[in-house]
């Protein structure tokens, strides 16, 4: 596995490439440290992509990702790829996108256990009402994710 770390907007940001697919994406405070930093093409690629982002240049990524979990957290992510950029949903939302209308709880879970947010948009999706809830980056970040994102539709 190589690593790369960025400089974002929202702080720094490490991402982990595993044989030329994206495997995870953390916040500084989240750092792999026990990973050598090799810059490959590939994460160089993914850190161009991600700086686009946030200068609102891009808003979805093409970027090969390895994604590793239950199917439950495999279906969550998925549905997440799919909300647009700009948009909005909540965790009942994505609890009847995926046939599991009581599973909003689960759905938040699997939210937080994301391995690559900005990525896969978790920071889309909020508590009923449109209350900001938990996100593994914390809310400030989140915030400013949502915030970005209102800024260059």
């Amino acid at each position: 596995m190589n690593r790369m770390i960025i400089k974002t907007p929202i702080g720094n940001i490490e991402l982990i490439e595993d044989t030329g697919y994206l495997k995870r994406v953390s916040f500084e405070e989240n750092l792999h440290e026990e990973i050598d930093i090799i810059e490959t093409d590939f994460l160089k690629n993914c850190a161009t992509q991600i700086l686009e982002y946030f200068k609102g240049e891009r808003k979805s990524f093409d970027i090969p990702i390895m994604l590793t979990g239950t199917n439950f957290q495999l279906s969550v992510w998925k549905a997440l790829m799919e909300i647009p950029f700009g948009e909005i949903k909540t965790y009942q939302q994505i609890a009847e996108r995926i046939g599991n209308k009581k599973g909003y709880r689960a759905v938040g879970l699997a939210n937080y256990n994301n391995p690559l947010p900005v990525i896969i948009p978790c920071h889309r999706v909020l508590g009923k009402n449109g209350r900001l809830t938990g996100y593994i980056g914390g809310l400030n970040r989140k915030e400013k994710l949502i915030a970005l994102e209102r800024n260059h539709e």
